[in-house]
């Protein structure tokens, strides 16, 4: 059974931090690509970043530069470190994952498996 745990939300003022992790079991973690979604109230869920088998990463372009995805394939855990926080990033954040060696594209519907989300509040 795969099931992903986030967790590390909270509510921050603007210019702050939080570091997010989501721990994964019931896969070979390392032959999979991971992903973080958000979603606003009344928005639709958006793709943030992504981190790939080999450790290469991709994002967003609105938090390119504050963001930064990582992985820890020994702990079987990913983690977004979030710098620089902006009210706008104010979401649930959800990490998922579409299957073994498959991509990790920008589309929601992609993707197979998904984390219950935390929530980052971020106030001006």
């Amino acid at each position: 059974q795969v099931q992903l745990v986030e967790s590390g939300g909270g509510s921050v003022q603007a210019g702050g931090s939080l570091r997010l992790s989501c721990a994964v079991s019931g896969v070979r973690y390392s032959e999979y690509c991971w992903a973080w979604f958000r979603q606003a109230p009344g928005k639709e869920r958006e793709w943030v970043s992504s981190i790939y088998t080999g450790g290469s990463t991709t994002y967003k372009d609105s938090v390119r530069g504050r963001f930064t995805i990582s992985k820890d394939n020994a702990k079987e855990t990913q983690y977004l470190q979030m710098n620089s926080l902006k009210p706008e990033d104010t979401a649930m954040y959800y990490c998922a994952t579409s299957g073994p060696w498959l991509d990790c594209p920008s589309i929601a519907s992609r993707y197979k498996y998904w984390g219950q989300g935390t929530q980052v509040t971020v106030s001006s």
